[in-house]
């Protein structure tokens, strides 16, 4: 055999290894996005109108009702010191007027010094933290619900062709709204996390200036705001379940089969 012959034999050899270990790639992919569209129909058809429903009845129970506002004020734990009390018959030395002076000058006036509380820990907001408990997986759950539901509209949208894509059209439609949903629900996250920042700072300013009572009065007010803002989250998943689901329902047709096969289908 020649040299020439052996080298073509193994050529053809190695591309028969490869055709195979491209076969069972090719079959994996394709097992994996049938499994993602049945997957995601189930979410369709079974999920979403029941998560609406949960969240319906959740924005309905006692634990979101309005009603617990007053209930929201928190103790800070943060004693008000007594004032110091300067003896006006004392001559003041010539450092002290400095520091007067350099206090009254300065935007920045130097408060109360922090070192430790002198009760302890300055506590949570126990009624907001048990909300957020409860809202923080609804929004993480729709965020998951909606990323399936747009992978299965991705995997069905066809090739792209001239003519006929009337049916596309409506997909790329129902493909943003549900990136959208994906998108606000992963806002409310940060909505979150912005509170307890937030809350954190003012606490601070409330150990540095004990004396000022709108340090604590905001404290009360962001609290209140938070418990309104976790409701309307509650009440925004909840529209978001409702419009989605309707949305896919109303054009599901077009969604699973976008193209009809008689291009004479959408003429008359």
């Amino acid at each position: 055999m020649s040299h020439e012959t052996r080298k073509r034999g193994n050529a053809a050899a190695a591309k028969n290894a490869v055709q195979p270990e491209l076969s069972e790639v090719d079959s994996k992919v394709t097992e994996y996005k049938n499994q993602c569209k049945k997957q995601a129909e189930t979410v369709f058809r079974e999920v979403l109108p029941k998560k609406l429903l949960e969240l319906n009845a959740l924005l309905e129970s006692d634990m979101f009702s309005l009603a617990r506002i007053p209930e929201l004020d928190a103790k800070l734990n943060i004693p008000v010191p007594d004032p110091k009390v300067l003896n006006q018959d004392e001559p003041l030395s010539k450092k002290r007027k400095s520091d007067c002076l350099n206090d009254v000058n300065d935007h920045d006036v130097q408060g109360t010094t922090v070192i430790v509380f002198p009760n302890g820990h300055v506590p949570i907001n126990k009624m907001i933290s048990d909300v957020i408990a409860l809202v923080k997986p609804q929004a993480i759950e729709l965020i998951g619900f909606a990323n399936q539901i747009k992978m299965w509209i991705n995997f069905m949208i066809p090739k792209i062709e001239d003519g006929n894509n009337f049916g596309v059209s409506i997909q790329e439609d129902s493909l943003g709204e549900a990136r959208q949903v994906e998108s606000e629900a992963a806002s409310y996250l940060d909505q979150i996390s912005r509170y307890y920042l937030t809350r954190a700072k003012i606490i601070c300013k409330v150990a540095k200036y004990p004396h000022v009572e709108d340090y604590r009065r905001t404290i009360t007010e962001l609290d209140e705001k938070e418990f309104i803002s976790l409701r309307l989250v509650i009440t925004e998943l909840r529209n978001h379940y409702a419009s989605l689901h309707d949305l896919i329902s109303k054009n599901i047709e077009k969604i699973k089969k976008p193209r009809s096969t008689n291009n004479t289908d959408n003429m008359y």
